[in-house]
């Protein structure tokens, strides 16, 4: 459990000994791309860690953000890490500005409101990653996805696997795939080695499925059970994959994983699990759909174990946030958007 978001900060920048062994073997510095988002701060303190627990002080980590949160980048660089103040949405950008680095993480995204403005979505999702793989064309570069890639399959599937077709909805869940390719096509003619990481959803109690979920059955508000399952992973464990996966990067045909826990989490048993934890029944809505945007991440398990924090460990800890009164991000992942819209 968590008393405070110090805390919980400090349980996400803990590095297991396997990353420490991986991050030893990085060869040249680490650029973390888009860092000031939901993940990108745990994961750049997360890799300072490693590297550092690993003797690799030679390691710069870079974290570029606009940083209009000046506290947030103070903070990083109290951790240990650079921060480089630059706008990566502004299409005049030079990115010859930024450091060269043996190592990059692309964590660049625009999803919501991607709806009313998909220009700005192929923009930031396909168009950028394009100037992002010329500048560090002879770099690993991690990039992340999303499982929207995948189209809606029945419940009893298990999920889809990486080499199960795609079938994006919508115009986030196209441009995430125009990013892929781009990507992809870097792979293919620049020799960069590329790996692209199809996460779906990641939890660190600010945020995720089980806050959407936790929140409302706190406040005796319906919980739609329409879209009835969902993936979801410990933020930990999905920066740690993340960071790892920079070794299997690999050119002429990029590296794909899909990132996320074991379960087919049912969403009205989570519901239920919240109900004891806040001592109420949840009100829910709807029936189950058939169908749900899911995830088969066996392959991931495989390469790097499965997620150190189990889901009802997550529901727990979920609770006893909510419970002490700790801050939400005010992001919702609007994981029951079935069209595409977000």
């Amino acid at each position: 459990m968590f008393t405070d978001e110090a805390a919980l900060e400090e349980r996400l920048a803990t590095p297991s000994p396997a990353l420490v062994a991986d991050l030893g073997r990085l060869e040249g510095d680490l650029l973390v791309l888009g860092a000031g988002g939901k993940m990108g701060p745990s994961l750049c303190r997360l890799a300072r860690r490693a590297l550092d627990a690993a003797g690799r002080t030679d390691v710069t980590v870079y974290a570029v953000s606009r940083w209009s949160d000046k506290a947030a980048a103070d903070e990083l660089e109290a951790a240990g890490v650079r921060t480089v103040a630059f706008d990566l949405m502004d299409p005049a950008a030079d990115l010859t500005r930024l450091p060269d680095a043996g190592n990059v993480v692309f964590m660049v995204g625009a999803k919501f409101g991607s709806a009313g403005a998909p220009s700005l979505a192929w923009a930031v999702n396909a168009a950028m990653p394009d100037r992002v793989a010329h500048r560090w064309s002879g770099s690993r570069i991690t990039a992340f996805s999303t499982g929207n890639v995948y189209p809606l399959v029945p419940v009893s599937s298990g999920g889809c696997t990486e080499s199960d077709p795609v079938g994006p909805v919508g115009e986030y869940a196209m441009s995430c795939l125009g990013r892929e390719r781009i990507f992809g096509h870097a792979a293919l003619t620049l020799g960069t080695r590329v790996a692209n990481i199809r996460l779906n959803y990641a939890v660190d109690l600010r945020y995720g499925v089980l806050a959407d979920i936790a929140y409302r059955v706190q406040a005796g508000e319906p919980v739609d059970v329409t879209t009835g399952h969902a993936n979801v992973v410990w933020q930990g464990y999905a920066n740690e994959v993340a960071l790892r996966s920079l070794l299997h990067a690999t050119d002429g045909e990029a590296f794909t994983l899909n990132l996320t826990g074991p379960e087919t989490a049912s969403v009205r048993r989570i519901a239920q699990w919240f109900g004891e934890e806040f001592d109420r029944e949840p009100v829910l809505a709807g029936t189950e759909a058939p169908t749900a945007l899911l995830s088969d991440a066996s392959r991931c398990h495989a390469l790097f174990g499965y997620p150190d924090v189990a889901l009802r460990t997550l529901v727990e800890w979920q609770a006893d946030w909510l419970r002490r009164g700790l801050p939400l991000s005010g992001k919702p992942t609007k994981f029951q958007v079935r069209d595409g819209r977000f």
